[in-house]
């Protein structure tokens, strides 16, 4: 046998692999598993150059696979106002006016993950004003679809008599007919957004095609720099694969430029995203990106979209009325007719789907559209995706299986689990659902298909969080207890990620013939409380047989 570039031993390895579940080491040559087994059986593979690294009996796994995040976008929010824990008036004051404080560069004041309730209510604008009225501020909420601006933020953005927008999306307007502040989804927030100079990292969620103007050679440059500190962030999570879930050409040039420097620690999957505005013709984009990019570093072949917001601004589409809303289900991005028709063209050029559906009356309008394509084109092993199915009708449970889509779950979403509050979600949604509202156990118990992901920045990227957040969820009054078992959730992590990426014969486990992409944990995760494996670290990421990250003095 050949020897190896790179030996872990004394390993509590857990595999992923059913045929060989557990071992103590791995060799690792040419960007591949070269072989797993015992020390006595691997040690021996370690000659010449190899490294050779003792374990320490920590936990080693397959990399994390990420499968749902906005990785420029979440890069270029790493500087931001974090606002994600904070509660009450004086606290949002202090935050906001220290960062101004630090920062008397910035066109605007940014910060996220704002509660939709941190000041007992959603904020107005005579809120921020009251904090800073003399420069722009803009805070969003953590799950990004909703952002509050102040007076001079919104004057200055063109918007604050209000501006006709696409269904979905609202500028909320006051009784005096100037906006009250809130800006609901992202055609609202977009103009306030683009003051901060955010239009570039925001173009693939904006509108699936490159910035425009397209960017200088400078920019370029330091569009690189921003996208490189999201990888950098990633690979400290163990993060080995990463499926964006907004997109355009200009993404992936990006990332192509960072491979081409050495810089790209991650395999990146990255879609063209349909926006609102595109037709049926655009989908040509799609399909020259999935020829242009499909190796194992980087690729695309899939189209996403959103059908709907979020449950806590109403945004979110419901099969039955708002419990505090009587008539309102919330808006679809796109009619049944618009939607089939879209999944069908993409089905048809053997795209895959990915669609954003949080309530249920948009879960069951995307499940209606893959309907449609299959009839359409006949059955193939497609693995369309619905993303985030906060919300489920039963009856849609038993589609999702025979349509074949892969649920694409975010744990550290539920209420109550980890960084989200209950309320105001669990009254949005209504006592009487809390039995369909964020099923881990029931889908996996019904065969469905789970990848679990984060949806940075909209939540924590670190896997281990997400991890504690699925373990540790509460169980809903009235509702089955949907908590999955520790290796249930690793495999979500693993092994589902990368079935849901058509990538389960290369990776998701650790066996010989497979991709190098391995983390070693600073502790045995098996032994941990969730609490505890929330606040382990990575001590070591490896992918394509390189090591991206290492914990000083680890080993």
């Amino acid at each position: 046998m050949d020897t190896s570039d790179i030996v872990i031993f004394n390993a509590r390895v857990l595999s992923m692999d059913g045929h060989q579940a557990r071992a103590s080491a791995v060799a690792l040559a040419a960007g591949k598993v070269l072989a797993i087994g015992n020390d006595a059986q691997i040690l021996p593979l370690a000659k010449g150059g190899a490294r050779v690294i003792n374990a320490h009996g920590r936990t080693l796994l397959p990399g994390f696979i990420e499968s749902h995040l906005h990785l420029f976008t979440g890069a270029g929010e790493l500087g931001h106002l974090q606002l994600l824990g904070i509660e009450g008036h004086d606290a949002l004051c202090q935050a906001v006016r220290e960062y101004a404080a630090k920062h008397p560069e910035l066109p605007v004041i940014v910060g996220q993950g704002c509660d939709y309730d941190v000041v007992g209510r959603s904020l107005t604008r005579h809120d921020l004003d009251a904090i800073l009225p003399d420069r722009p501020v803009c805070v969003l909420a953590a799950d990004h679809h909703t952002a509050w601006a102040n007076t001079l933020a919104l004057k200055h953005a063109g918007i604050f008599e209000g501006r006709s927008l696409g269904p979905g999306n609202e500028i909320v307007m006051g009784n005096d007919g100037l906006a009250m502040g809130e800006l609901r989804e992202f055609q609202a927030k977009a103009p306030v957004l683009a003051l901060a100079g955010a239009h570039r990292i925001m173009a693939g969620l904006a509108t699936g095609k490159d910035p425009d103007p397209y960017p200088t050679a400078q920019e370029f440059a330091a569009d690189c720099g921003i996208m490189a500190q999201g990888l950098e962030y990633a690979a400290r999570l163990g993060l080995t694969s990463l499926t964006n879930m907004d997109g355009n050409p200009y993404t992936l040039r990006i990332l192509e430029q960072l491979r081409t420097e050495g810089r790209l620690t991650a395999r990146v999957k990255v879609p063209f995203h349909y926006a609102s505005g595109c037709t049926l013709p655009d989908l040509d984009i799609a399909s020259q990106m999935a020829r242009d990019y499909c190796d194992d570093w980087l690729s695309s072949g899939f189209v996403k979209l959103f059908m709907d917001g979020v449950i806590d601004s109403g945004t979110a589409v419901m099969i039955h009325d708002y419990p505090d809303r009587a008539d309102w289900r919330g808006e679809p991005l796109w009619s049944e007719a618009e939607f089939a028709a879209i999944a069908t063209e993409a089905d048809r050029r053997g795209l895959q789907i990915a669609v954003h559906a949080i309530g249920d009356g948009a879960v069951r309008r995307v499940l209606d559209g893959y309907e449609h394509a299959r009839v359409a084109n006949g059955p193939r092993d497609s693995r369309h995706r619905i993303e985030h199915i906060e919300l489920i009708d039963p009856a849609d449970i038993a589609r999702l299986k025979d349509l074949g889509v892969t649920a694409s779950i975010q744990p550290i979403h539920a209420p109550g689990a980890s960084d989200f509050a209950l309320q105001p979600t669990m009254n949005k949604i209504g006592q009487a659902r809390w039995g369909d509202a964020y099923l881990h156990r029931t889908l996996a118990d019904a065969g469905i298909p789970l990848a679990f992901a984060s949806d940075w920045p909209v939540a924590d990227l670190n896997p281990l969080r997400g991890i504690q957040s699925a373990l540790q969820r509460p169980v809903y009054e009235g509702a089955a207890d949907e908590r999955l078992p520790l290796h249930d959730i690793l495999a979500a992590y693993t092994t589902g990620g990368a079935y849901a990426t058509h990538s389960e014969t290369r990776k998701g486990q650790l066996r010989a013939g497979y991709l190098a992409d391995l983390v070693i944990l600073n502790g045995d995760i098996e032994a941990a409380t969730p609490a505890e494996i929330g606040a382990m670290q990575v001590d070591m990421t490896i992918c394509g047989g390189q090591i991206v990250w290492e914990q000083d003095s680890a080993f």
